[in-house]
């Protein structure tokens, strides 16, 4: 099935890198390009318009890799916290450091790193003595006592002028960092007090990806990125500033219109003369909404990109891990479009797939049975049920790679003496409660296998083509399976309920 496109790489990139440069060019000096979002892997963009390159963000760096160097940030209480990214599940430091050996395989150096908000934070000492001793300059930014409201105390020696100068030598200075609040614009707005004093002319620009402010401000596009960023409480809005400049319409979001007057006035301040900004959008470089070709389709992908989250935030509100307030905008949001989780048509699927278990089984009255759903990039949906073997996403994913290499359904890849062997190591020697297979635990006895039988490697070649492919569990998944569907690729959601009624997962 031919694959549906709803964005243009090539378009993106030609527009944005024009823009940049255009920008860089309309005054004299640096220019500090505070670049908010993921550098690579962006998914979330991927999801919500097909045919986007998550990488594609490396690409237009390295259009401007002559004349631009990059500097990461990163909050210290972040470190401190080990605060976790839920996308690759490490926390925000490991997650730093892989974006250095990630910008270094695309051929880009990081100039510097710069640990923000520092107080002497113990972790935060570890991690800047772990990457001095690797030769990567790091500079650390304290507190500024007033910030971000005392604009006589911030742009002064006592503030910004507090901070080191990070040594940069080119026109263009990406700063970039893993997560909101690493503390991007304040590097930035330290750097042009610095080089202003230094007699060196610099101005600020922002790049973010999502709201698209020549969208519709109820468009599905921007109400997914309000969806992505419940635990932030971001809210699109049409942006005041400039309606009242331009009397054009143009959306952005709550933070950028909030600060923007303060913001302004740091950089009045700062180079001793009215910005030119006049608004939070002009202040921005994102030309993201003019490389969108199909209209109707990205609708759609950010429709079901709104229920995904939705069914996140519940699973996640079940966990303890967001707040009622979150899962109920979660769900206001779903509402706003007139959706339900069951117009994700993986969802359905997997609830009757554990509706079947159920009706099927023969054992105790307190026994969960779990089901899940997988579609294929056919758009074929292909279902799971959970057994004593193995979980129920452990079984969807070997139906579905056999479905993909047209092994009939009744042959075992993984033989059941192997499988039982596996879960007596499980129970005997590591103690555990729960011997069934997990997909982590089976994706490892799949690649012994695939050593001994060539039928069991050609499905284990298939496994690639489940990156991106949308799952549905009706229970909260297990680690082992959480963990095994990240490393594959695959979009996952599961309802709200857990799939034991034992507290203590393992």
């Amino acid at each position: 099935m031919a694959k549906l496109i709803a964005f243009d790489n090539d378009k993106y990139v030609n527009e944005q890198v024009s823009y940049i440069r255009e920008r860089m060019h309309g005054f004299e000096g640096r220019l500090y390009l505070e670049f908010g979002g993921k550098l690579i892997a962006d998914f979330h963009a991927a999801r919500v318009l097909p045919g986007y390159d998550p990488n594609v963000k490396i690409r237009l760096l390295k259009e401007l890799q002559e004349d631009a160097e990059i500097v990461l940030c990163i909050h210290a209480g972040a470190i401190e916290q080990r605060k976790i990214r839920a996308d690759y599940g490490i926390t925000y430091d490991a997650d730093a450091m892989k974006l250095i050996d990630d910008l270094r395989e695309w051929g880009l150096a990081v100039a510097a790193v710069v640990i923000t908000r520092w107080e002497g934070q113990s972790a935060a000492k570890v991690f800047r003595t772990k990457l001095e001793n690797r030769g990567i300059r790091v500079y650390v930014h304290e507190p500024i006592r007033g910030y971000p409201t005392d604009v006589d105390r911030i742009v002064s020696e006592d503030g910004y002028g507090a901070n080191p100068r990070i040594e940069v030598a080119k026109p263009l200075v990406v700063v970039s960092g893993p997560g909101p609040g690493s503390g991007k614009m304040a590097t930035c707005l330290s750097q042009i007090y610095h080089d202003m004093k230094l007699g060196q002319k610099a101005m600020y620009a922002k790049f973010e990806t999502f709201p698209v402010w020549n969208l519709p401000l109820k468009h599905p596009v921007n109400i997914a990125y309000e969806a992505a960023t419940l635990d932030l409480k971001d809210s699109t809005l049409i942006d005041p500033f400039h309606l009242e400049a331009y009397g054009e319409v143009a959306v952005n979001y709550n933070r950028d219109v909030e600060s923007f007057s303060i913001l302004k006035a740091i950089l009045d301040r700062i180079t001793g003369q009215p910005a030119k900004y006049r608004s939070p959008t002009e202040m921005g470089v994102n030309r993201l909404g003019f490389a969108i070709i199909d209209d109707k389709l990205a609708r759609r992908a950010a429709e079901q990109e709104i229920i995904r989250r939705y069914l996140r935030c519940a699973s996640e509100y079940m966990m303890g891990l967001v707040d009622k307030s979150a899962r109920d905008k979660a769900e206001m949001l779903l509402g706003e479009l007139g959706l339900k989780p069951e117009d994700r048509p993986v969802v359905p699927a997997a609830r009757a797939a554990s509706q079947i278990a159920e009706s099927r089984a023969h054992a105790e009255d307190d026994a969960i049975y779990c089901g899940a759903a997988l579609e294929l990039p056919s758009g074929q949906i292909v279902t799971g049920k959970n057994s004593n073997l193995l979980h129920a996403a452990a079984a969807v994913v070997l139906n579905s790679i056999k479905m993909l290499a047209g092994v009939p359904d009744q042959i075992h890849l993984l033989s059941p003496l192997v499988i039982e062997s596996v879960a007596k190591l499980k129970k005997d020697v590591l103690g555990r409660k729960s011997t069934s297979l997990d997909v982590d635990e089976v994706l490892i006895a799949l690649s012994i296998s695939a050593a001994l039988t060539p039928m069991v490697q050609a499905c284990v070649d298939k496994l690639l083509e489940l990156r991106g492919c949308q799952m549905h569990m009706s229970h909260i998944p297990s680690p082992g399976d959480e963990a095994g569907l990240r490393k594959l690729g695959v979009n996952l959601t599961s309802d709200p309920v857990y799939a034991s009624k034992r507290l203590f997962l393992e």
